[in-house]
């Protein structure tokens, strides 16, 4: 499969992702939960619908889904490691300059997390 047509894809999901993650953070971080379990709620939400996205349309072959309890593992063992890096910087960010900075960064730090996400995706998980 094409780097290009699946860094295009991942992209794609990837801001799909990255929006709905904000939305769940700043929702629940705007309704009183803590920078932490805001964050790791909006990671959840943009886990399940990039880990099913990603696995049927970015990574799959021959037009067939790669999804399955190994590739979910895989998955979950590097969100997981992601998550910690990720929820350490909203938790520092929030703590430190403010929730708004924790707010505004975040896409960013997302974005930034990406690029190693994409790398543990085609060559480790959906492999």
């Amino acid at each position: 499969m094409s780097v290009l047509r699946q860094g295009k894809y991942f992209l794609l999901v990837g801001v799909l992702q990255v929006l709905l993650d904000w939305a769940v953070f700043v929702g629940l971080s705007a309704l009183g939960a803590g920078p932490s379990a805001s964050n790791v709620g909006g990671r959840v939400s943009g886990a399940c619908l990039g880990f099913w996205l990603n696995g049927r349309i970015t990574f799959a072959k021959d037009g067939q889904a790669r999804l399955g309890g190994g590739r979910l593992l895989r998955f979950l063992f590097a969100w997981t490691f992601l998550t910690c890096v990720s929820t350490w910087a909203m938790t520092s960010l929030a703590t430190g300059p403010g929730l708004g900075w924790a707010w505004l960064t975040k896409p960013l730090v997302e974005a930034l997390l990406a690029l190693l996400s994409f790398f543990a995706s085609r060559h480790w998980i959906y492999r």
